[in-house]
């Protein structure tokens, strides 16, 4: 299978590294995007909002032949989301990574803008139940990974059109949740538990780490993959 990887906010292809030798040792095909816009500010980064996030996860697709599987975490979601809408007929399955699928018209979170851009606030800007498992040495390597991201992409209202999306299979890998805690979090969302229950075919997977398990729990966030895609 063909699994496009999407990061979240502030992170390029390299978040996925440690994730990468557990799909490719189950035979899969892996694509880790870095999103247009990574890093710039300005100019550069002011035309680039969630619809050009979303192109760039179509692009992707097209670029392979066959049926994929689409990944996404945090933010990323909204972008694999946009991309289940978009080819609905390719996409096999989508996997949030501690997110969820977006209903229409809502947007990822406002940050400060600086510049154009929304530039990483560090690891200490998080609640620790996102942050818990991300020990000293891991914040220190990972924090080099990030980038700031283009102003518009974290407020710009997701377009999703397609009802389609609804008939692909979705996994949620939720860092903290399983499924009892996860129906009782998303009841009290309103459009978000309208668009998750519109979903023919979703399950939770509680993955036991935080908000970052691709730096804190690699080897498990593959293993849950492999397991998703085989299903």
């Amino acid at each position: 299978m063909d699994i496009i990887l999407i990061p979240g906010l502030w992170l390029d292809a390299r978040s996925w590294d440690d994730v990468i030798p557990a799909l490719e040792q189950a035979g899969h095909r892996t694509h880790p995007l870095t999103l247009p816009g990574l890093g710039a500010s300005g100019p550069a980064a002011s035309d680039i909002g969630m619809a050009e996030w979303v192109a760039a996860g179509v692009a992707a697709v097209d670029e392979v032949e066959g049926d994929v599987v689409v990944v996404g975490h945090s933010g990323g979601g909204n972008v694999a989301w946009g991309v289940a809408d978009a080819r609905s007929e390719r996409v096999r399955r989508v996997i949030f990574v501690d997110t969820v699928p977006p209903p229409p018209g809502s947007g990822i979170n406002e940050f400060e803008v600086v510049d154009g851009a929304v530039p990483f606030p560090g690891w200490d800007f998080f609640p620790d139940e996102d942050v818990h498992d991300l020990d000293d040495a891991t914040r220190a390597r990972t924090v080099g990974l990030t980038q700031s991201v283009p102003g518009r992409v974290p407020a710009d209202e997701i377009q999703l059109e397609n009802p389609a999306r609804h008939s692909v299979p979705v996994t949620l890998l939720m860092g903290g949740l399983d499924e009892e805690a996860f129906e009782a979090t998303i009841a009290q969302w309103g459009a978000y538990a309208e668009e998750f229950h519109a979903i023919a075919d979703a399950e939770v997977v509680r993955i036991g780490s935080g908000h970052w398990p691709q730096f804190s729990v690699p080897q498990r966030l593959g293993e849950l993959l492999v397991a998703a895609v085989a299903r």
